[in-house]
């Protein structure tokens, strides 16, 4: 369950250098983002704060540090939300994102991960994001590919980018101050999701005191992954749906695959609803001032029911939208290497 550590260190390249802005707090050491597991609470901030000046910006004239340059997003599983949001952020940056369908690329023929890398940085790609429905491909990518590489999802791994959202939000709707030692519980299959995995790194490190629950079939290897971390970091694993969020500051739902579900254990569609959705009335008993979050796409009526998705306590749309910024501050800390 623990970390690869294959974000990597470089040469300490200054954020100064990648924009101008108040985000210098601490020297980008990264060659890439393949996880958040080796961030510091200080990159973390860095990434945080630049993101803040990315979306003060986005109005006005926002820094340039991809112009001229062409950054290839390699999508080898379906995506909406983080596709479109990385070529959002490649574009405001200056840069120009050109998109790869796996489905219709030479990928479908049998092509190669490292062959396609290779290909598009032939073709002069600068800048890479993958997505990939194998665990560890943005790692093998960044090994055949000399400019940085972004994970954009990789199997049940990591989703370091999603992740940083999460906890952009968490800091913008919570505040700075009450985030750090905030409870905050992920409801669902946490065995099968990357975003998870990331988030379990990305707030412990914070100071969250995290908490995960859900059908003891997808909680497996939890317990000894909470074991394992620094002292200093708080993530609790429980059976226990209403321990989990009682007193909670936020809530995240997982999305559940229908798949996944009547089978080795796992309830029907209509259990897991029953027992772990996150009704108003569920919320409101055990969790009253409690954000509600999901990474998205909710299958709603059974994670979320359509009034809490639209309801107040939503800030769906908001992670939606926080995607831009921040992807735009992690692609502007890694812009100095590209050549």
């Amino acid at each position: 369950m623990s970390g690869s550590g294959v974000a990597g260190s470089g040469s300490g390249v200054g954020v100064q250098g990648a924009v101008d802005g108040p985000s210098s707090r601490t020297a980008w050491r990264h060659p890439h983002l393949l996880d958040v597991d080796t961030l510091s609470r200080d990159e973390l901030r860095t990434v945080l704060d630049l993101a803040d000046t990315m979306a003060d910006r986005r109005a006005a004239d926002p820094p340039r540090p991809l112009a001229g340059r062409t950054v290839a997003t390699l999508f080898a599983e379906p995506s909406t939300r983080t596709r479109v949001s990385f070529e959002l952020a490649a574009r405001a940056l200056g840069g120009d994102p050109v998109s790869l369908d796996a489905e219709s690329s030479s990928l479908a023929k049998g092509e190669s991960l490292i062959d396609t890398v290779r290909t598009l940085e032939a073709l002069g790609a600068r800048m890479l994001v993958v997505r990939h429905a194998r665990s560890g491909a943005p790692q093998l990518a960044s090994e055949h590919f000399s400019g940085p590489v972004l994970n954009a999802g990789d199997g049940w791994h990591a989703h370091p980018s999603q992740a940083l959202l999460d906890l952009y939000t968490l800091r913008q709707v919570l505040g700075a101050e009450r985030l750090a030692g905030a409870k905050v519980c992920i409801v669902g299959d946490v065995l099968h999701s990357r975003v998870a995995r990331s988030d379990i790194w990305a707030l412990t490190c914070w100071g969250v005191d995290l908490w995960i629950t859900g059908p003891a079939v997808f909680l497996r290897g939890f317990d000894a992954w909470a074991r394992a971390l620094p002292g200093d970091r708080k993530l609790t694993v429980t059976g226990d749906l209403v321990r989990g969020i009682e007193g909670a500051a936020a809530v995240m739902a997982l999305r559940v695959q229908r798949e996944r579900l009547e089978g080795a254990g796992a309830p029907s569609e209509a259990a897991y609803a029953a027992r772990w959705g996150l009704t108003e009335e569920r919320l409101a008993r055990h969790a009253p001032d409690a954000i509600v979050m999901h990474p998205g796409p909710v299958n709603e009526g059974v994670e979320l029911p359509p009034d809490v998705v639209a309801g107040p306590r939503s800030v769906i749309t908001r992670q939606v939208a926080n995607g831009v910024p921040v992807r735009m501050a992690a692609m502007a800390l890694l812009a100095e290497r590209v050549a």
